[in-house]
């Protein structure tokens, strides 16, 4: 019984270790994410509007995807690293690239403007769906 606990928990460190250098690109990724956009998606979400929401949450989940892409098929932590770097700077190319095809678009996001909110964050997953996929060893 004893031994079969320690082997349960024999991957814990890797584990935390893992987890936790996500959650810090988490935090990274959102920083930086709200510094590129050039209106205050928390300010705008706390005001109640949907459309930042929508666009922050697309923005979110379109790295959380090759984020774990990349913690699942990495051969080891730096690896994991290194394409979780590439995850995010991806997505930020994401949000340049839909701002140069939509010239309106951050007007429309500050004006709580759902359709263009909704645009960008399929862009957004679309790409991290591409992105987690192309991630394979």
């Amino acid at each position: 019984m004893h031994s079969t606990l320690l082997d349960s928990l024999s991957g814990l460190l890797d584990f935390c270790t893992y987890f936790g250098a996500a959650l810090a690109y988490t935090a990274v990724f959102c920083t930086i994410y709200c510094k590129i956009t050039p209106y205050d998606e928390l300010k705008l979400i706390r005001e109640g509007n949907s459309a930042p929401a929508i666009s922050f949450a697309g923005a979110l989940i379109g790295f959380i995807l090759p984020l774990y892409s990349a913690i699942t098929h990495s051969v080891g932590l730096i690896d994991m690293l290194i394409w979780a770097l590439i995850a995010m700077i991806v997505q930020f190319a994401v949000f340049g690239m839909v701002r140069i095809m939509f010239r309106d678009l951050v007007n429309d996001i500050e004006q709580n403007r759902v359709g263009a909110a909704t645009l960008l964050a399929s862009f957004s997953l679309a790409i991290g769906i591409l992105n987690a996929a192309s991630m394979t060893y």
